[in-house]
């Protein structure tokens, strides 16, 4: 996530649960296609009667798109597809799900074939992967991409610490990908050392704790208040941002959502154990391959400074960086226009030669 502020704020208390972190007491406020490939079409998808772990509480796909499943490698990857054109990979972060991009696919869809994944082990993928290193990550996307859907070339948009599995897969994998957006996310490496990234935030000190969250924060009621508190404190004008925000970004119902899928245990630890792998994605970065593909990068208001300079050892291929305007961390959400023209605008080319 945005890099921006290293004031380490903390949550307002409702009824406080008190922990260690970072060397000091931090109150947190918890209140309490391929033949294996399962399609759901578009709206409020219901349990396919040949599968009963298909969840049925799932939202609906935008106008256009559907729900499917593929196995890859013992996990049940879902991910949300449609459109026409060339192939786009849309990889979302933490605390999201493919969700994140509601807003924005519907207008790259005008465009591209768009496929919004759940990482494994998060959203409504189900079943754990061999380790939550964003490396590891990336094998089992490539799984879904090249074994289960066939995709040649494609363009890939990633955000927060999608971004990380992002960076691995196009070093890894750089035949594969035309142009990579990376939003919002200092990549752990040669210019920031994971040690150093967990002191941005409180939050990243709290989640990388071994076992302690999910003792923590192991109810609804819980999930919801730490998602909300969470989610208005780095949108734009939170107090990750120096501002005085006390209100989230995301309706009710968006948030529903996200609570819904980190209220289920696996998923909410899985999502811890994308932070507790920063110092073997550091390693991992620091020995990957330097990226010369076509990158994009974009920030939230006032992060690029910041998160930019861990970016550019590694990605070679940088030809454009900017910040997204009146956005905190949630850029797709906070400001889906300018997300969708710097994209559109960069899968097409128009960028290139900066």
């Amino acid at each position: 996530m945005t890099a921006t502020r290293h004031q380490n704020p903390a949550p307002s208390p409702v009824s406080r649960r008190r922990v260690l972190l970072g060397g000091g007491a931090v109150a947190l406020s918890l209140t309490a296609g391929a033949a294996a490939a399962t399609a759901v079409p578009g709206g409020t998808s219901k349990p396919d009667s040949s599968d009963a772990s298909a969840t049925p509480a799932m939202p609906a796909a935008p106008a256009g798109f559907r729900h499917e499943f593929a196995d890859v490698r013992g996990v049940r990857m879902h991910y949300v597809t449609g459109g026409r054109g060339p192939a786009l990979v849309l990889l979302h972060g933490w605390p999201q799900t493919w969700y994140e991009w509601r807003k924005i696919m519907p207008r790259l869809a005008r465009h591209h074939t768009v496929h919004a994944l759940d990482l494994p082990g998060l959203g409504d993928s189900e079943g754990s992967p061999a380790s939550f290193d964003k490396k590891t990550l990336a094998r089992y996307v490539h799984g879904l991409l090249d074994e289960r859907l066939g995709l040649g070339r494609f363009d890939l948009v990633a955000h927060d610490l999608g971004a990380g599995v992002g960076f691995q897969y196009v070093s890894r994998f750089p035949e594969r990908v035309k142009s990579y957006v990376h939003m919002d996310y200092p990549l752990p490496g040669p210019a920031l050392p994971a040690a150093q990234y967990r002191t941005f935030s409180w939050h990243m000190a709290f989640n990388s704790q071994k076992g302690l969250p999910e003792k923590l924060i192991d109810e609804p009621g819980e999930v919801r208040a730490y998602l909300t508190e969470f989610a208005t404190q780095v949108a734009y004008g939170g107090a990750a941002f120096g501002g005085t925000r006390t209100r989230p970004p995301f309706s009710r119902e968006e948030i529903d959502e996200y609570v819904r899928t980190y209220s289920r245990p696996e998923v909410l630890h899985a999502g811890f154990e994308l932070y507790r792998n920063l110092d073997e994605d550091e390693r991992d970065n620091r020995a990957a391959a330097r990226v010369d593909t076509p990158s994009l990068l974009l920030t939230a208001t006032g992060s690029l400074a910041s998160t930019r300079p861990t970016v550019t050892p590694l990605l070679r291929g940088l030809v454009r960086a900017a910040e997204i305007p009146k956005s905190g961390h949630w850029l797709a959400e906070e400001n889906p226009g300018a997300v969708v023209r710097e994209i559109l605008a960069f899968t097409a080319g128009k960028h290139r030669t900066e």
